[in-house]
């Protein structure tokens, strides 16, 4: 018999350079393969999901709120994992693009401040029903997103109360990052010091210093919530 092909998970990228980092290595570590889309470079995004075990949207530069056609067509196209309650996670933007699809908002701190940096997190009574969450999570946001209706706040912090989600049976979004593997943040770093100036953001220092001591927990509590939304793949 042919050897039993790997179930497959969307992973939508908005840069060329970018990658599934950390969220990846996990995947592909718990029997997943991975088929990579890029929609601003012009990669199309499937009818159906009857071919892929779940999607993760990541984030990027720009804006749910962009008027780019690439922006709005993603925005649309999350209907399909919706109305066919596939597994679905969204990342910073991918969560911000989730709730502006589900009529919620997505703006910026009404005082101007960002979250870039190592930032405390806190659980709701939703979310410790579902596993233990880290205390500090890393952040590169500008924008913040309105619970939508319906959904279900699983984590909070102060500066942008809605950090985590879960939309029904399968749909789920964060605001923060837990993909980066030390190489990205180096390089999230290094190209994004321009950033470092604005109201509540962190110096570049803190960023490196702070994965010596959070990033461990971090990445513990990711490998626990791909389990949860996407299982692992019956093996045979």
């Amino acid at each position: 018999m042919p050897p039993r092909q790997r179930p497959q998970i969307l992973v939508v990228l908005h840069q060329e350079s970018s990658s599934a980092g950390r969220v990846g290595h996990v995947l592909l570590e718990n029997g997943f393969d991975l088929d990579i889309r890029r929609p601003p470079l012009g990669d199309a995004l499937p009818e159906t999901l009857d071919g892929h075990a779940g999607t993760v949207v990541f984030g990027g530069p720009m804006s749910a709120n962009d008027e780019d056609d690439f922006v709005r067509r993603e925005t649309d196209w999350l209907s399909v994992p919706l109305k066919e309650n596939r597994p679905f996670l969204g990342i910073c933007l991918g969560a911000q693009m989730l709730v502006n699809h589900l009529g919620g908002k997505v703006e910026g701190h009404g005082e101007g401040l960002v979250e870039i940096g190592w930032y405390p997190l806190k659980a709701t009574e939703a979310g410790k029903s579902l596993m233990h969450w880290p205390e500090m999570v890393y952040q590169f946001h500008r924008e913040g997103f309105s619970l939508p209706s319906g959904a279900t706040l699983l984590a909070t912090s102060e500066t942008y109360p809605n950090q985590a989600f879960r939309y029904g049976e399968n749909a789920w979004g964060i605001q923060f990052h837990a993909e980066l593997t030390r190489v990205m943040m180096h390089r999230w770093v290094v190209r994004g010091a321009h950033r470092f100036e604005l109201p509540g953001a962190q110096p570049g220092r803190d960023h490196l210093g702070g994965r010596m001591i959070w990033d461990m927990h971090l990445k513990r509590w990711l490998m626990e919530f791909l389990q949860t939304i996407f299982g692992k793949p019956v093996q045979g």
